[in-house]
């Protein structure tokens, strides 16, 4: 936990106090249903929250956005930016249901009421347009592309804000990967960001719709 108010400094009592309980809550539904491997649950907040919090440190979501996270997993990035932005609607999607059981969990022991969640394929969501989708190491960038370009919203002509894309987390070297993708992403290293060892060769990725 120290490791996120080393970051960021600006937070209301409720979401210190929902941050502080991310850790009980893991370690209860991860010993039930594993969605986090057990040498990690001991850097939770370094491996998962603060890296999910990457995108909240380089992006502002405007109060009212809506935001899909393709390939929740155990709810990263979705539920630390839900945290963090309370006044954005998050929807997280996995294609395990034992995976949305524990993010389901895990928001309802928060209190948040801007998280809702969908047992479903991403193909398969076709009724609704979001602002951006984020996702974490879910698949290569050529296939996050694919899935997430018919679920956006379109751009609004010279506006001044973020436009609606593509946000996600990866790491290693992702040169062969970015080529074969045919997308032209903006490309930011999570270590300039947070300097923790943890996050060198990390990256942040956005594709604009």
């Amino acid at each position: 936990m120290a490791l996120i108010t080393k970051y960021f400094s600006d937070f209301t009592d409720v979401q210190l106090q929902q941050f502080s309980a991310l850790e009980e809550l893991y370690n209860d539904w991860n010993s039930k249903i594993n969605v986090i491997s057990r040498k990690d649950m001991e850097s939770l907040y370094e491996k998962h929250v603060l890296h999910s919090l990457a995108i909240a440190a380089a992006f502002e979501f405007k109060a009212g956005s809506t935001i899909v996270d393709l390939g929740t997993g155990g709810g990263f990035p979705g539920i630390p930016l839900a945290i963090f932005y309370p006044e954005v609607k998050f929807h997280l999607i996995d294609s395990i249901g034992k995976k949305i059981k524990v993010v389901d969990a895990v928001a309802e022991g928060l209190g948040l009421k801007n998280v809702s969640t969908r047992h479903s394929r991403i193909e398969e969501v076709k009724d609704k347009k979001f602002d951006f989708v984020v996702s974490r190491a879910v698949a290569p960038l050529k296939d996050l592309w694919k899935w997430s370009k018919p679920l956006l919203k379109k751009p609004a002509p010279n506006a001044d804000t973020q436009q609606p894309g593509l946000i996600c987390l990866k790491g290693g070297d992702l040169h062969t990967e970015i080529a074969e993708s045919g997308c032209r992403p903006r490309v930011m290293e999570v270590y300039d960001i947070f300097q923790e060892e943890y996050f060198k060769e990390k990256f942040l990725l956005y594709v604009p719709a």
